[in-house]
């Protein structure tokens, strides 16, 4: 397999972008509580907003709240993540490239 060309990496950067600019606008969804939480975050980890169920909050028990959302943030997280990895890995067949995912 020969050196890339630049025509090959300017191709590659235009892809990059592209998916670059289709993870900013994926909204991705978590959820905690069996859904009384929801979080949204981009398919590039940005966090977007948090929806609560009335029913989650509890004035008694402020604490189970936090970790709830903590929960559905995290899980929102980890589906960008996943959502992040599938696109680069079809950009550099499966290649781990450090910085891109």
């Amino acid at each position: 397999m020969g050196q890339p060309n630049m025509k090959m990496i300017q191709q590659m950067q235009n892809r990059l972008a592209k998916i670059q600019q289709e993870l900013d606008e994926t909204i991705v969804e978590g959820t905690a509580g069996g859904g009384v939480v929801k979080a949204h975050v981009t398919g590039s980890r940005a966090f977007h907003d948090i929806k609560l169920d009335p029913s989650a909050v509890d004035p008694e028990d402020v604490e189970l709240l936090e970790d709830m959302i903590t929960a559905a943030i995290q899980d929102a997280m980890e589906k960008a993540g996943k959502i992040s990895e599938e696109k680069m890995s079809a950009l550099t067949g499966g290649l781990k490239i450090p910085g891109l995912t």
